[in-house]
């Protein structure tokens, strides 16, 4: 079964992501669609029964560990994300038309006419994402509204349909194949470290994690989820913009109920963050009735496993393993590394770990502060050492509690003493940044300066009263939010006046050396080149790159016409109207067949 357009919409991440949306409250329609599955888990799960073969000669480890995770410093922003511009077109109508066409799609779900509700649900959200943002707070929160109206719509109508049947509150049965063997393997040799340390941090937070899990009833099993997602770590940020322990995206956060703002993003927050996860589980595993595709599901997203499911000649599958095989490659090392996990800390020794004592719980009480504070100067009046309370509320963005009232976190004891050295703290305002200077070079599109800088199209646009995300020329020079290259990820930056004098003149060769998040398509548009070049340059067989690894790059040796997307376009389309194979437009750009275009990105038409 194909998915409608409205899903494709949603943000699609690769990697750790959580892909999609809510699937909890899902109705069937009145015709009597398939059932609706389990209801909420009753009781904990018992641990679990662990099936355990010996291996008679030693896995390899993979060849190549798993992606590491950058990690957000506290107090540092977190880099904003790339938008881009849309049509002007009047707000109010758009809304009110997006609403109409959301209402006809409940009328036909009701109906059973599940086609009918999909087309009616993608036509509602191609008008909400054509409301421009024109700086109007409330047609800004009507649009986000609607935005989650139609997104949960979508995954109640398919959960309506094929919902499992399943115990959620079972425990997880492991079984050790080569798979899981090859990431215990890992997990002794390469990964060792990480493993110890993320065992070792695992203590800060786990004993609210099963708390959490053992109110909803889900195998206490899945406390150790964080340990592959995230190493324990609060405030870890994947190169796809998943966040926090439990690794969410914005969209799929927000469906979850954690809030987003300007001092506050609550995917850092280790309380909310764990109820949200345990949400999405519990749908997921709803959805799917076993736990092994409900994490396959966490990874790449359900929307990604029910096309697998889908395209089986029978309706449904018997075994997770039968599926395995046609999962995303980094799903296929999400599953094995999990259960490498359960399997070594059931007998650590076993497997040569002399595991480390894990660090106490936080320990803390909540005091309600309605001013802003840096948080370096309260730990000071505190006595407490430096990021103190940082780690107690890593969700605040900027290092500083928000002008309205919030609650604080503060270590057990020290309430009182914070309130009595409040009113001596100086008044704290927010830093302001310094643009950056950067002088546009050929080949070099919008999109790829505010990768660079770590900042958005529209902040770029906003800053240079620019009109048009594409009429910028060589030698241009821009005003970038950010500070600085790479600013907000622990890079050298420099000064406005570096960035420039570094940009007015492109040396022959560069040397660049990989960091999280790079790929090599985003490295081609920052230098000016294609891909094929920079695999040529580097003797590289296909697009894999790993963090550390140094590239010779070549800025301003891109061949080839290039192309702006237009609206409606697709990449077959583009491949055929430029007379290239499809292959070519997608090795020389980086992209894949599933990959998303929009209007105003530049492509390479390779010659």
């Amino acid at each position: 079964m194909d998915f409608p357009r409205s899903i494709r919409k949603l943000p699609a991440l690769g990697g750790a992501l959580l892909l999609t949306l809510g699937c909890g409250g899902a109705r069937p329609p009145a015709t009597g669609a398939p059932g609706t599955g389990s209801s909420d888990a009753e009781g904990h799960a018992r641990r679990h029964p662990a099936v355990r073969v010996v291996p008679d000669e030693p896995i390899a480890p993979p060849a190549a560990p798993a992606p590491e995770i950058e990690e957000l410093a506290p107090g540092e922003p977190l880099p904003e994300e790339e938008a881009a511009p849309g049509e002007a077109a009047d707000p109010s109508a758009l809304l009110a038309q997006s609403l109409e066409a959301f209402e006809s799609a409940e009328a036909f779900w009701q109906r059973g006419a599940f086609e009918d509700a999909f087309a009616a649900l993608d036509r509602a959200y191609e008008l909400m994402a054509a409301v421009p943002a024109n700086g109007d707070p409330l047609a800004a929160q009507e649009k986000e509204n609607l935005r989650h109206l139609i997104s949960r719509r979508v995954v109640e109508i398919h959960a309506s349909r094929q919902t499992a049947v399943g115990d959620p509150n079972g425990s997880i049965r492991v079984v050790l194949n080569d798979d899981v063997r090859r990431e215990i393997a890992s997990f002794q040799g390469p990964e060792r470290d990480f493993f110890l340390e993320s065992y070792r941090r695992s203590g800060l937070y786990r004993p609210m994690i099963l708390d959490q899990l053992r109110a909803a009833g889900l195998p206490e099993q899945l406390s150790w989820l964080p340990l592959v997602e995230s190493g324990f770590k609060s405030r870890a940020l994947s190169h796809a913009r998943a966040l926090g322990l439990w690794q969410f995206i914005p969209s799929t956060g927000l469906r979850y109920g954690l809030e987003r703002s300007a001092w506050v993003d609550e995917r850092m927050d280790p309380e909310k963050a764990t109820a949200g996860a345990i949400g999405y589980l519990t749908d997921l595993h709803d959805l799917f009735g076993d736990w092994m595709t409900a994490l396959a599901g966490y990874n790449c997203g359900e929307h990604a496993v029910l096309r697998e499911i889908n395209k089986q000649r029978v309706s449904y599958f018997d075994r997770f393993w039968d599926l395995y095989d046609r999962l995303p490659r980094e799903t296929r090392r999400y599953v094995p590394r999990f259960l490498a996990v359960l399997e070594i800390l059931e007998n650590p020794a076993g497997y040569g770990f002399d595991l480390p004592e894990p660090l106490p719980a936080l320990d803390y009480e909540t005091l309600e502060l309605a001013r802003e504070a840096d948080l370096a100067a309260l730990d000071r009046a505190l006595g407490q050492g430096a990021g103190a309370l940082a780690q107690l509320n890593p969700e605040l963005r900027n290092g500083a509690t928000p002008p309205e009232a919030y609650p604080l976190k503060v270590p057990r004891g020290a309430g009182g003493t914070l309130l009595a050295a409040l009113d001596a703290l100086p008044a704290w305002e927010p830093p302001v940044p310094t643009p950056a200077v950067h002088r546009v070079r050929r080949g070099e599109t919008l999109s790829a300066i505010a990768s660079r800088y770590r900042t958005s199209i529209g902040s770029i646009m906003e800053m240079n009263r620019l009109r048009s995300a594409n009429r910028i020329w060589p030698g241009q020079q821009l005003q970038v939010p950010g500070g600085g290259p790479g600013a907000g990820s622990g890079s050298a930056g420099g000064t406005a006046a570096s960035a420039a004098a570094a940009a007015s003149s492109p040396p022959a060769e560069v040397r660049h050396r990989v960091r999280s998040g790079d790929s090599l398509w985003v490295l081609a548009s920052r230098y000016g080149t294609t891909v094929d070049r920079i695999r040529r340059d580097n003797g590289l067989s296909g697009s894999l790159l790993r963090p550390g690894q140094a590239l010779v790059i070549r800025p301003g040796a891109a061949s080839g016409a290039t192309y702006v997307v237009r609206r409606g376009d697709t990449l077959a389309a583009i491949a055929r109207r430029e007379g290239v194979g499809l292959s070519r437009l997608l090795a020389a750009n980086d992209l894949r067949t599933q990959s998303t275009i929009y209007p105003g990105q530049r492509l390479t038409i390779p010659r």
